[in-house]
């Protein structure tokens, strides 16, 4: 994919993790603007969600033009790659200054650094896989990569049983290693020279407070009704899309395995953890991004006019 840039303004990048305020800063900046939100969140992208996910609501999205939410069905298996070609089309389709916004770091990277264009997983490889994961939570991938792509597995984090899944998924379908297809990637569809990216910081008691918070507000507008919509349509955990932050606890709920106050309790602590790795994936990633540090005396109009001054320079 070519480098591509808007002829009045650079792209806005702004990048940070779960319940950090990058949704109501990338609304201001838009605003500001005149731009357009592009999802970056490999979650929001599902029609399933929107309460969970915290995905812009109906009066966000008459306020700015947002694209790529909601967009896939919950039972399609969307990739990063994909995500690219969505965003090359919504880049060539609008006049629109662009606000990419959102806190899956994958996403970033692969706009950014240029992602290896992989042949699609074939459907039935992809199950496969999955039936692997749930039964060995990696270390099935971890042997088979071990004797056939060693040179992929030294550089995939054995803790992160997706991620070893795809590693496991690119050899299957094409005879070679991941590590082998990522040294043809091609230039990066945004550069970090063209754009004003952000990375937003917090500290980690304000974080968790503000997580706990907002999951109560989820609850309180319709979360327990959204999972139960997703039931009665066929909850399927291994999916993509079911890994949505308190679906599986709230429907562990639902189906009287727990309480919703152990329920909510537990999704609070997953949700913690995901924004631990979230920001540890930003630190070893994103440390040449501007660093923004953001927390209740944050005046979001401010950084909103000086992330938009930014890029407008040069």
């Amino acid at each position: 994919m070519n480098t591509i840039t808007h002829p009045r303004l650079k792209p806005i990048l702004i990048c940070g993790p779960t319940a950090s305020g990058k949704s109501a800063l990338g609304l201001e900046v838009a605003r500001r603007s005149g731009g357009c939100i592009v999802n970056a969140d490999a979650l929001q992208v599902y029609d399933t969600w929107r309460v969970l996910t915290a995905r812009p609501s109906n009066l966000d999205e008459e306020i700015v033009p947002h694209h790529l939410y909601g967009q896939v069905s919950s039972n399609t298996t969307y990739s990063v790659g994909t995500w690219l070609r969505d965003v090359k089309k919504v880049m060539e389709t609008t006049d629109d200054p662009l606000i990419i916004l959102g806190g899956t770091g994958l996403y970033f990277s692969a706009i950014t650094s240029g992602l290896a264009e992989i042949p699609q997983t074939p459907d039935g490889i992809r199950l496969r896989g999955n039936l692997i994961r749930n039964a060995s939570q990696g270390a099935e991938f971890i042997t088979y990569l071990s004797d056939l792509d060693p040179e992929t597995l030294a550089k995939t984090d054995v803790d992160n049983p997706m991620r070893l899944q795809r590693a496991w998924e690119v050899f299957e379908t094409t005879g070679r290693g991941l590590a082998s297809w990522q040294r043809e990637t091609p230039p990066p569809m945004i550069s970090l020279d063209t754009s004003a990216a952000y990375v937003l910081n917090s500290d980690v008691d304000w974080l968790n407070n503000r997580i706990a918070r907002r999951f109560d507000q989820m609850i309180d507008a319709g979360a327990l009704d959204e999972c139960r919509a997703v039931m009665q349509a066929g909850w399927e955990p291994t999916l993509p899309s079911s890994r949505a932050l308190g679906a599986r606890e709230l429907i562990s709920h639902l189906n009287g395995e727990t309480s919703l106050a152990d329920a909510k309790e537990l999704a609070t602590i997953a949700t913690r953890q995901f924004a631990k790795r979230q920001r540890s994936w930003f630190r070893n990633k994103m440390s040449d991004w501007r660093q923004v540090e953001l927390d209740d005396a944050t005046d979001i109009g401010e950084l909103a006019d000086s992330i938009w001054r930014s890029a407008q320079q040069g």
